[in-house]
């Protein structure tokens, strides 16, 4: 198992690292579709996280009427954590109602296993999309987003090889087949999109800070209530997710209410950066994440670091090429202040709250760090960066002048 993870993390990130850069600088960017409001990553999100739900209820139907409410006989199979069941009066009384609750046999596992990897890959997307619909538009309609699901894909069969139960082979088969199904719906998705590409202003950025969370903490309850399934846990997250899918709702609507904006110099790299951490990110994401666990925690964070390293590697040098050397400099004093603000924050936000995963901590962290550094940006780009651009001026003129003498 962790040989196979661990290979995983070794191959995804040297074919994102060695591949994906390539790709972004050659890639044409395709025709535009006929922008369906209705035909976007967020809506099939919200459809996939629908159908998760409707199995778990549906699961939960089926233990009750044909186990006797008694779920030994797959628990047994899968480490502590699963399969807290809703047992309140209104779902006993569906179950009694429910008419041939024998046929619910397949929402044991085998249903999850085909909706896990839209859920994910859906969810990466839409992010994607918030920042940049161009971006998402091409990598979408890419063969990497093929390369991603066959990394996806691979890596859950080795967990679930590792679980090994009855259900076993017959989920391996489910998620080959989810494998190839789910690319096709992101490539028809993205060719829906229609031309995208104004640069984020800094309140966009900023919203964009905040949907990034209240999206991971939905995605996070998501998993302990449904693909864990724990729903009798539902009412004790329930009042944490709404609080997400308000901010969630308020923040997208606010953002598309709001036009692209100037950005300066040190905003610019920021969003560069994020663009290029998404794009390198997208292949190696989930085995970077299951390597931790299942792996060498080692690898999986210094493969972590390399993508992080590439990505501001290649967004300084698109963003910082053609600037004079005291704007470097004005910049390069911007990042650290920005950097330090952020690592403030975003430790501050980790050690405000004991977290049940570990998962929900580093979402509140990078977010609180992610809007710190940008909130620096922009504020500094708006003191310093006129005074720097007209120096810069200036001593382009001088220097032309002395060149004509």
């Amino acid at each position: 198992m962790a040989i196979g993870v661990d290979g995983a993390v070794l191959t995804s990130t040297a074919v994102s690292l060695a591949i994906a850069p390539r790709w972004k600088r050659r890639a044409p960017d395709p025709s535009s579709g006929p922008g369906r409001r209705w035909a976007r990553p967020e809506a099939f999100l919200c459809l996939v996280v629908g159908l998760v739900y409707l199995n778990q209820v549906l699961f939960t139907v089926y233990v009750l009427r044909v186990h006797s409410g008694d779920v030994s006989f797959v628990a047994k199979y899968l480490p502590e954590g699963w399969f807290a069941l809703e047992g309140g009066p209104a779902m006993h009384g569906l179950a009694e109602r429910f008419p041939a609750p024998e046929l619910l046999a397949p929402s044991v596992l085998r249903v999850q296993a085909f909706l896990e990897l839209p859920l994910v890959l859906l969810a990466y997307v839409t992010v994607l999309r918030w920042l940049d619909r161009g971006l998402y538009r091409r990598l979408a309609r890419s063969w990497l987003v093929w390369a991603a699901s066959l990394s996806y894909t691979f890596v859950f069969c080795m967990v679930e090889w590792d679980l090994h139960n009855p259900y076993t082979v017959d989920d391996i088969v489910i998620r080959a087949c989810s494998a190839v199904a789910t690319p096709l719906l992101l490539r028809w998705l993205a060719a829906q999109e229609d031309f995208g590409t104004d640069e984020p202003s800094f309140p966009q950025m900023l919203l964009f800070a905040a949907s990034v969370w209240a999206l991971g903490q939905v995605v996070l309850t998501v998993y302990d209530t449904a693909l864990l399934y724990n729903l009798g846990h539902l009412a004790g997250r329930l009042p944490g997710a709404a609080v997400a899918v308000c901010v969630l709702a308020g923040a997208r609507w606010a953002s598309s209410r709001l036009g692209p904006g100037e950005t300066g110099v040190a905003l610019a790299s920021v969003i560069s950066g994020l663009r290029w951490g998404l794009l390198l990110f997208f292949v190696p994401a989930l085995a970077i994440r299951y390597g931790v666990n299942f792996g060498i925690p080692l690898l999986a964070a210094t493969a972590g670091l390399l993508v992080c390293v590439m990505a501001a590697v290649c967004a300084l040098r698109n963003v910082l090429s053609g600037l004079g050397t005291a704007r470097i400099a004005l910049w390069a004093v911007q990042a650290a202040v920005a950097l330090l603000a952020g690592a403030a924050t975003g430790c501050t936000a980790v050690r405000l709250v004991t977290d049940t995963y570990y998962e929900a901590g580093l979402l509140r962290g990078a977010a609180s760090c992610l809007a710190a550094v940008i909130a620096v940006c922009a504020l500094s780009d708006r003191c310093f960066g006129r005074r720097c651009d007209t120096f810069e001026s200036a001593r382009a003129e001088g220097d032309m002048g002395v060149r004509s003498l």
